[in-house]
């Protein structure tokens, strides 16, 4: 199984994620934690502060990012930031087991 941190302060989306990934998932507190968590995959909310501050220190550790359709200015500075795959919200959710597996 692939060990997953997740920074996704929203409890909603939190909840879709923790019934995607099980006991794989670990949510840190703070995007800074990210880093340490020891995971191979992290999941972010690209919306949140701190998270595009977080992204170059994930090098080596394949990351996805969500955020809304619109914000095509957040998606592009978190692809630069070096986040690995940039996704509309709505279509990580509908995707999100088969990104999680």
């Amino acid at each position: 199984m692939t060990r997953i941190a997740a920074y996704v302060p929203d409890l909603m989306d939190r909840s879709k994620v923790a019934a995607a990934g099980g006991a794989d998932v670990t949510f840190v507190l703070a995007p800074s934690e990210l880093a340490t968590a020891g995971a191979e995959l992290v999941v972010v909310d690209l919306a949140r502060p701190g998270v595009l501050d977080a992204l170059p220190g994930l090098a080596g550790v394949r990351s996805i990012g969500f955020a809304s359709h619109v914000d095509k200015e957040l998606a592009d500075a978190a692809a630069a930031a070096g986040c690995d795959e940039v996704l509309p919200r709505s279509r990580f959710f509908s995707t999100l087991v088969e990104l999680l597996a």
